[in-house]
């Protein structure tokens, strides 16, 4: 296995969490990693804690962005990997045989993009487990069904993000899910599941936080398949928070 992985992490004011998604990358039993940075003037001791790992990250920059999706789509600038993945500040491997897996996988179906399953954790007791989020495999038309895959999961090749474009920043809280639908459902590139979960996250994203805030990620959903000329199902935007609910019951 010769493919070379990029993974990006974007982080701001991330001293309480940042060292387990550093130390989670640098474990990683595939070598052939190039590990970035993206830091947006982080103001408590988030940077003495990157630094500490210095020898060991390809890149480190820290510099103020323009918001998450901003500070990723430097990240992939900077990239040299034949694939990128987004590992938030927040996030950690679950295991260090992640990559190795995700690579075999690249190789043996010669796929664009990969994506796996993902467990939300209590933010100080990381191995409770409160959401697991089960993708399953993709079928052409799940994304009328609300279905998306969880994004610190999700593998692109380089030559995609060439061909199609990075992150929308029209969109503030769905540009992830902008970019999924462009490039599985617009664009059909091949894309593989890998059957097994791969990444924690803590509890506490903002578009579900609050009803209101789910309310306007609903409006930037719709968005994102307008700025595509995609026309969704009248029924889209509702089974999309609805496929959720089973994530809170099924947590092996």
């Amino acid at each position: 296995m010769n493919l070379k992985i990029s993974i990006i992490t974007v982080c701001y004011n991330s001293s309480k969490t940042i060292e387990d998604t550093i130390k989670s990358v640098l474990s990683q039993s595939y070598s052939n990693i190039e590990y970035i940075i993206i830091d947006g003037l982080s103001t408590d001791n988030t940077l003495d804690i990157i630094n500490k790992y210095k020898d060991q990250i390809t890149s480190i920059v820290s510099k103020k962005d323009n918001g998450l999706y901003d500070a990723i789509n430097k990240g992939i600038d900077l990239a040299t990997g034949d694939i990128i993945a987004n590992l938030n500040s927040d996030d950690f491997y679950i295991d260090n045989n992640v990559i190795t897996d995700i690579v075999t996988k690249f190789e043996q179906e010669k796929t664009d993009l990969l994506y796996s399953d993902l467990y939300y954790v209590e933010e100080e007791n990381t191995n409770k487990v409160t959401r697991y989020w089960k993708s399953g495999e993709y079928k052409k038309g799940l994304f009328y069904k609300g279905w998306m895959p969880p994004h610190p999961t999700f593998f692109v090749k380089k030559e995609i993000y060439n061909k199609y474009g990075v992150f929308n920043l029209q969109l503030k809280s769905a540009a992830d899910y902008e970019i999924m639908l462009r490039f599985i459902h617009k664009y059909e590139c091949t894309v593989s599941y890998l059957n097994r979960v791969t990444v924690r996250m803590r509890v506490g994203g903002v578009s579900n936080a609050s009803l209101t805030n789910r309310i306007k990620a609903n409006r930037e959903d719709k968005k994102a398949w307008k700025i595509n000329g995609l026309k969704p199902k009248p029924f889209t935007f509702i089974l999309k928070p609805l496929s959720k609910i089973t994530q809170f019951f099924n947590k092996n």
